[in-house]
Order: structure tokens, then sequence, then C-alpha cells
């Protein structure tokens, strides 16, 4: 996975992926794809792809205050690639690149109370929770929340190394997306002999 600018080529299918979220229920649009086309100072929207395949999988934008060394960002992945850890990987990048390069000292997002997948993830790249505001929201009969998370640069230090090793070590595997590989008419056999 790696981060790019978004291209104008980009656009519709970043707008295909917030057409099919908003189809599902409890689905959530990432907002990203629709700010301001221009970057001011440390604001940024880059698309999230595949390395190998160069498939575009989502977007992350970028919103900073470099005088309060704070940042936040809004992330999206497409319906069809979501739980196959580009969030995780692309968010990583973001998290590690903002903390060590450009050394901001504190990330804060708010999450969607309904996205529990988004909740999780957050918790596992050592987000804590600050608070629940009572900013609630009545849609399609729920009531939605947001949730506020943040998390500063030291926790990041000290938990990114066990969010490398809960991941593993790293596999050929490129998600479910890559097609397998072939294997060759005596697979089986080699297999059963190790």
């Amino acid at each position: 996975m790696r981060l790019r600018e978004v291209r104008a080529a980009d656009h519709r299918a970043l707008i295909g992926f917030d057409r099919d979220s908003a189809a599902r229920a409890g689905g959530y649009r990432h907002w990203a794809t629709h700010r301001v086309a221009g970057d001011t100072g440390d604001d940024f929207h880059f698309a999230i792809e595949t390395l190998h395949t160069r498939t575009l999988v989502g977007s992350i934008w970028i919103q900073a205050d470099p005088a309060a060394g704070r940042f936040s960002y809004g992330i999206g992945i497409g319906p069809q690639y979501r739980r196959c850890g580009y969030a995780a990987d692309a968010l990583t990048v973001l998290l590690g690149v903002m903390f060590e390069l450009r050394r901001y000292r504190k990330c804060e997002v708010s999450i969607n109370g309904a996205n529990f997948a988004s909740l999780a993830l957050h918790g596992e790249l050592g987000f804590r929770e600050e608070g629940r505001p009572r900013d609630t929201e009545l849609r399609h009969g729920e009531i939605r929340y947001p949730v506020l998370m943040s998390l500063t640069a030291d926790r990041f230090a000290e938990h990114r190394p066990v969010v490398v090793a809960a991941r593993g070590p790293v596999r050929p595997s490129r998600g479910r997306h890559w097609r397998t590989p072939r294997r060759g008419r005596h697979w089986r056999a080699e297999h059963l002999t190790r």
C-alpha cells in the first residue's frame, strides 16, 4: 500500500465508493473526497493504492494545525476493499510521518459511534477514547453520536512495535484481491512431506 496525490482520474472511483457506502445500512460516507482540491499548508488529500496492481482502494484527508502541534484525518476505504488491512497500513504510515518526520505531538479523530470496525482499528493502533459529546444525530430512526479519540506521539512511539508485531511476519500474501499464485501439480505431495 502507498499514499500518493489524488489525480483527476481518481474522482470517479472515489465518488463511486461514496455511492456504494451510502446504500449500506450503518455505512458511512468518507467526506475526504468532497473537500477543496487545493492543499493549503499542512492540509493534504492522498489516494490509497496497492503497491503491486496500483489499484485505488480509498483516500485519506489530513487537516493539521502546526502551531498547536495537532492534526486530524478522515479515511475512507471502498466497500470491496474493507477488512483487507489497507486502512491499518495507511494509518500506520501516516502516523509515522506526522509524528516522526513532521514532529506533531497529538492526533485527534472523531468516529461515528456505530462504526465498530473503525473504533476497533483505532483501538489497535493505540488511540484512547477522549469522550462522547452529546452532539447526537437522529438518522433513519437511529441515534448516532461521535466518539472522540486521540493518540500522542509518545504513545505511538511505545505502541508502534506492538502494532508491527501483532501483524506478524511479512508474508507474500497481498490481501484477498491479489490473485492466488498458481501451484504446480505436485504441490500437495510437497506440502504433505514437510
